[in-house]
């Protein structure tokens, strides 16, 4: 008689030489890598910046924000390129202009790739016609559309600029000259800023006559054109009445050389503080023989003696006396 059945036991699995080589064999490596991958940029997502990382980036956007109110932009906003292949002029230090002939910052403004447009910087605003007369006192940059500008305000070449751009143009004002020797007072003209060729000479009074030039450096100033306190604009002439420190001025209300005479007792034409002959009206500086007459009794030439005679001056009111 058959024993009884027994039911064989599980079999145990971690003595399974076969299934204990499954569970051992480890990840193959490129799986391994993709997981790593995986985990790093998840939590790249997740995890806030460090702090570091946040200081730089607002330091980048400070930066940023600066560059464009410098070049005129909103910050924020784009910034609109140049033209394709034209450097832009502003991404460089604009050179500084002022004090230059319009012309010459003209044509170095536009090499350097500026749109050039120019004003009057004075209050009065004027046209401004041609280039070579005219200097440069300010400068502003801008731009129309894609094109970077450079606008400059000017002034005549011989006049000083305004403190500020469209505020009067500082004139120098003339100082008293009165008294004052030639040579003085001309210096003190010319330093204003007014060309030598300029600056002249008349006699103080009308009977007068100036020496040659350089004889009257010392002769004083009585009255100058224009007077005291008034503005000495571009292209001003300055006149300088004088008169020898002998003779002294006219009297104030008669110094502009028309009206007084200094005083001639013979009438020969030779004021009496340099006449040769003050009681001989026959003759002057010019004839100091004798001034020439006709129908004289003694004939032409005239007399020497200081008579008249009954002949006529041939040369009253000509340049001969």
């Amino acid at each position: 008689m058959p024993g009884p059945q027994t039911t064989p036991a599980p079999s145990d699995p971690s003595r399974d030489p076969e299934d204990a080589s499954r569970r051992r064999k480890p990840w193959p490596k490129r799986w391994k890598i993709a997981t790593a991958v995986a985990v790093v940029a998840l939590a790249g997502a997740v995890l806030p910046d460090s702090p570091k990382d946040a200081a730089q980036d607002a330091t980048a956007d400070a930066k940023t924000a600066g560059t464009q109110r410098s070049r005129g932009t909103a910050p924020g906003a784009t910034a609109t390129p140049a033209a394709a292949g034209t450097p832009d002029p502003m991404s460089r230090p604009v050179p500084d202009f002022h004090g230059q002939n319009l012309d010459v910052a003209y044509g170095k403004a536009r090499k350097a790739g500026f749109l050039v447009t120019s004003h009057d910087a004075s209050e009065k605003n004027k046209f401004i016609r041609g280039r070579a007369p005219w200097t440069v006192c300010f400068q502003q940059t801008g731009r129309t559309g894609t094109k970077a500008t450079l606008d400059f305000a000017v002034v005549p070449t011989d006049a000083p600029c305004p403190k500020e751009d469209g505020r009067p143009i500082p004139w120098p004002t003339m100082p008293e000259l009165v008294w004052k020797t030639w040579r003085t007072a001309r210096a003190e003209v010319v330093a204003l800023g007014v060309p030598a060729d300029r600056v002249e000479a008349h006699k103080a009074y009308r009977n007068d006559r100036l020496p040659s030039e350089g004889e009257y450096d010392d002769w004083r100033v009585c009255a100058h054109d224009p007077a005291e306190g008034a503005k000495v604009e571009s292209g001003t002439r300055v006149t300088l009445y004088l008169s020898s420190k002998d003779t002294g001025c006219p009297a104030p209300d008669r110094a502009n050389g028309m009206y007084a005479d200094l005083p001639d007792r013979d009438s020969d034409g030779d004021p009496d503080y340099h006449d040769p002959f003050p009681g001989d009206r026959s003759r002057n500086t010019a004839f100091p023989n004798g001034v020439p007459r006709t129908g004289a009794p003694d004939g032409p030439g005239g007399s020497s003696g200081g008579s008249h005679g009954s002949g006529r001056i041939i040369c009253r009111h000509t340049r001969l006396c």
